[in-house]
């Protein structure tokens, strides 16, 4: 059973809300303004609090981060209240937590009822690349690096593609009521802001690399570089609008945890329409060119979940290739994206 629901989740009368035991699914973006609150403080004070899930760090901890819990976790609850602030990349590792929450219900004969407290998608609704169509990382939705989805939305199309059965409700974004801008609260430590959202669908590519994309850094994404990167090598490729500005920085997290690291800060041009996860690809291959120690590995592969675009990084077609390629898949999402809109606008776009 899906609904997509128009009130808030403190106003929901579900018996399993009301008087059941519930379990909130939380990062720091379960804070309400209105109440001065957390989520699941309301549930706390109404005294059916029976679980709390919450990132295994502290929200400022540099280095990437999980939600930990198991199947059995979820058998002795009524209902799971899930609010997290997506980034709008398949990636992002608490939206992966919670489609792995999803999968564990979907695999139970009975259990609780799942609620998601949706918010806007900070990266908009502008998508970027492919849908996996080789293996990719488990718990990974198939759907575009940068798919244009809120996180309800992608766990409606999440629901919809594992069969699932189970009661799975969807609080609007617009019923939150939210005083402030769905970027104030940083998503998570590599994300600190806006700008960085936009960074982050080819950007995340680089934790699988031995680059580092500047983690544990103020601008996460945004430099990248490794010890072994000389200082004077050369100028990257990058596309119009953007500027490559050599640089080190030396990270707090990472492989290369206090070591400092020579590399590039990736600037944008004021109204850039970048693409990061072509850029980023061709980063890759033009790093896989000139420094020895930079390899595709594995991982990367995993991620990245498309053959046209490996065979790329290994250097085995051209970019113009990749280009066209890239094009036609998401203008493929975006016909099966549509299928799963719940607001009243356009949904997913390229960037043309």
């Amino acid at each position: 059973m899906f609904s997509f629901r128009t009130t808030s989740i403190y106003e929901q009368t579900d018996k399993g809300l009301l008087g059941g035991r519930v379990g909130c699914f939380c990062t720091q973006n379960c804070w309400s303004p209105q109440r001065s609150a957390y989520l699941y403080d309301f549930f706390r004070e109404r005294g059916n609090l029976a679980a709390l899930f919450l990132p295994r760090s502290s929200e400022l901890t540099p280095d990437t981060n999980h939600i930990d819990f198991s199947a059995e976790d979820l058998e002795k609850l009524d209902a799971v209240v899930v609010e997290i602030q997506d980034v709008g990349s398949r990636y992002f590792n608490y939206t992966r937590d919670v489609l792995r929450l999803l999968s564990f219900r979907a695999r139970m004969e009975e259990g609780p009822s799942v609620y998601i407290v949706d918010h806007p998608n900070p990266a908009g609704r502008v998508v970027e690349g492919t849908m996996p169509v080789v293996g990719s990382e488990l718990w990974t939705a198939k759907v575009a690096h940068r798919h244009g989805l809120t996180l309800g939305e992608l766990c409606h199309l999440y629901y919809s593609e594992i069969g699932a059965r189970f009661p799975l409700h969807i609080i609007s974004a617009s019923a939150a009521g939210h005083e402030i801008m769905p970027w104030v609260i940083a998503p998570a430590s590599d994300i600190p802001g806006l700008f960085t959202c936009g960074m982050y669908s080819g950007g995340g590519l680089w934790n699988s690399t031995s680059i580092s994309p500047g983690i544990g850094t103020a601008r996460p994404y945004e430099y990248l570089g490794a010890p072994y990167f000389s200082e004077r090598g050369g100028v990257p490729p990058c596309p119009p609008e953007v500027l490559m500005r050599p640089c080190s920085f030396t990270p707090s997290a990472g492989p290369y945890e206090r070591q400092r690291c020579n590399g590039y800060q990736i600037l944008l041009l004021p109204g850039a329409r970048y693409h990061s996860l072509l850029h980023t690809v061709r980063l890759m291959r033009w790093f896989s060119e000139h420094y020895s120690l930079f390899e595709v590995t594995p991982a990367l592969l995993d991620k990245v979940a498309d053959p046209v675009i490996s065979e790329y990084l290994h250097g085995n077609i051209t970019f113009d290739i990749v280009q066209e390629h890239v094009k036609a898949e998401e203008q493929k999402w975006i016909r099966k994206a549509r299928r799963y809109i719940l607001y009243d606008d356009e949904g997913p776009v390229r960037l043309k």
